[in-house]
C-alpha cells in the first residue's frame, strides 16, 4: 500500500507542524520501517522550536540518554529567543490580558493604533513583537496561545499582508488544536481574502490556492459539512479546480471519495468523470479507477476489483480512514444502482460477487436498501433474484438537482464578474 500513500505528495504543501500528525498515523499503520518514520520526525522537529520533543525521540530511537551537542545548543537558542520575544511583547500582552481594555478597542484599526500610542505608549513595534511572539509559541507547539495571540494581533494590525499571514497561522493552530469549527471559519476568511487579492500575480494566487486546498483537507474530513464543502470547492469553483488540475491532481482521490460518500449529490458525477478522464495521464489510483470502471466502462468486474483495493487504500489514508466504511457502503450502492439500470432481473448470487459480499448478507443488504431507499424493486426468494421496476428520476428531483447546480454556477459567475470589475 505504500505505493498509493500520498504523504510525500501532500507534505510539500503543508506547514511542518501539520505534517507531524501524518507521520504519527503512518507509524501506527506500519507502512514504512519504524526507524525511517522516527528519523523523519526528528528531521521535521529540528526545524521547529519543539526541541525537547525531538530530543526525546532521538533518545528512544538510539536507546541512549545522550543527545548531540547541536541539539543542546539549539535548545538554549530557543529558550533565549522565547524570553527575548516575551519581554518585547509584554506591554501589549499586559494590555490585552484585561478584558476591559479589549472592550475599548474599535473596528477602526487606525483609531486603535492612535489610542494605544497615546494612552499606553504602545506603538507598531510592540504590536509586531506580539506577532513574532505568537510565531514563536506556534513553533514551540503552544497552539492554543498562538491562536489567541494571532487573533488579537489581527484586531490591531493595519497591514492586510501581515493580517493575512496571521490568519494562516491561526488556521494552522486551530487545525492542530482540532478546533474544526473555528478552523472552518478561518478557511472561509482565507478564501475571501484570496478572492479579493486582485493585485497578486496569477502564479502566486495559484500557489496560495493549492496550499489552501491541502490545509483544508484537515477541516473537510472532520467538519460536519465537510464532504459537501469538498465538492463545492474542489469541483464547482473553477479557480480551485484549475489549481488542483495544474498543481495537485492527487487531490482527485479526496474529491472522488467525497462524491461517493455523498451519493445523494450524484448529479455532479458527470463533471467529476470528465475531470478523472482529463487527469488520468497525471494521476490515477483505485479510487479514481473505480469511478471510471463504473461510469465510463460499465465494467462491473473491474469496479469490484477496484473497490477491494479502495478498502485497503482508504484504511491507510490519514484523511479517509475514518470514512472507509461509509465509502464502501455507498460504493456498493453505486454498483447496485448502476447495474440495475441495465438489468431488469438480477441474480442475487451474481450481485453478491460484484458487491464483494456473502450471498446471504448481500440479500439482506438489498432488502434493506429497497426498503430504506424506496426503490421500485422486489426480491423473489424462490428464484433468488431481484426484479426491477421501471424507475426514473422524478420531474421534481430533476428540477431540484438542476436548480441547485444552476444556482451554484450563477453564484460563481457573479463572483468572477465582481472580481474582474475590482481588478
Amino acid at each position: 500500500m505504500a505505493q498509493h500513500d500520498l504523504t510525500l505528495r501532500i507534505a510539500p504543501y503543508l506547514d511542518r507542524h501539520l505534517v507531524f500528525p501524518l507521520l504519527e498515523f503512518l507509524q501506527g499503520k506500519a507502512l514504512y520501517p519504524e526507524r525511517e518514520i522516527m528519523e523523519g520526525k526528528i528531521e521535521l522537529l529540528q526545524r521547529t522550536n519543539m526541541v525537547d520533543f525531538a530530543m526525546d525521540i532521538y533518545k528512544n530511537l538510539n536507546d541512549t540518554d545522550e543527545v548531540p551537542p547541536e541539539m543542546m545548543a539549539r535548545r538554549a537558542e530557543v529558550v533565549r529567543d522565547l524570553r527575548r520575544l516575551e519581554k518585547e511583547a509584554r506591554p501589549i500582552i499586559h494590555f490585552l490580558s484585561d478584558p476591559n481594555n479589549v472592550r475599548t478597542l474599535r473596528l477602526d484599526k487606525a483609531l486603535n493604533l492612535r489610542f494605544l500610542q497615546e494612552q499606553y505608549q504602545i506603538g507598531p513595534e510592540q504590536i509586531e513583537a506580539l506577532f513574532r511572539f505568537a510565531q514563536c509559541q506556534f513553533q514551540c507547539g503552544n497552539y492554543g496561545m498562538s491562536a489567541e495571540l494571532l487573533q488579537s494581533y489581527r484586531q490591531l494590525c493595519a497591514s492586510p499582508e501581515r493580517g493575512f499571514s496571521a490568519l494562516w497561522g491561526r488556521f494552522a493552530s486551530n487545525i492542530l488544536l482540532q478546533n474544526f469549527e473555528a478552523a472552518n471559519d478561518d478557511l472561509a476568511k482565507l478564501r475571501e481574502a484570496m478572492d479579493g487579492q486582485s493585485f497578486v500575480a496569477p502564479a502566486l494566487a495559484l500557489q496560495q490556492r493549492t496550499w489552501l486546498m491541502h490545509w483544508a483537507l484537515f477541516v473537510f474530513w472532520n467538519h460536519k459539512n465537510g464532504v459537501n464543502a469538498i465538492i463545492d470547492v474542489f469541483l464547482q469553483e473553477d479557480r480551485y479546480l484549475n489549481a488542483m488540475q495544474t498543481n495537485a491532481p492527487h487531490l482527485l482521490r479526496y474529491l472522488c471519495a467525497a462524491v461517493v460518500i455523498n451519493y445523494r449529490r450524484k448529479s455532479v458525477l458527470k463533471d467529476l468523470v470528465k475531470v478523472i478522464l482529463q487527469e488520468a495521464y497525471q494521476y490515477s489510483d483505485p479510487v479514481t479507477q473505480f469511478l471510471e470502471a463504473l461510469y465510463v466502462k460499465y465494467d462491473f468486474n473491474e469496479a469490484q476489483e477496484r473497490l477491494g483495493e479502495c478498502s485497503e487504500i482508504l484504511d491507510n489514508d490519514y484523511f479517509l480512514s475514518a470514512a472507509r466504511d461509509e465509502f464502501l457502503e455507498n460504493a456498493r450502492l453505486a454498483i447496485f444502482e448502476t447495474y440495475c439500470r441495465i438489468h431488469q432481473c438480477i441474480d442475487i448470487k451474481t450481485m453478491s460477487q460484484k458487491l464483494s459480499m456473502d450471498e446471504d448478507d448481500a440479500e439482506k443488504w438489498i432488502v434493506n436498501l429497497i426498503r430504506n431507499e424506496k426503490l421500485d424493486a422486489r426480491v423473489d426468494s424462490r428464484s433468488r433474484t431481484v426484479v426491477m421496476g421501471v424507475t426514473s428520476q422524478s420531474i421534481m428531483e430533476q428540477i431540484i438537482d438542476r436548480t441547485r447546480d444552476l444556482s451554484i454556477k450563477t453564484f460563481r459567475l457573479a463572483n468572477e464578474i465582481v472580481g474582474g470589475t475590482r481588478a
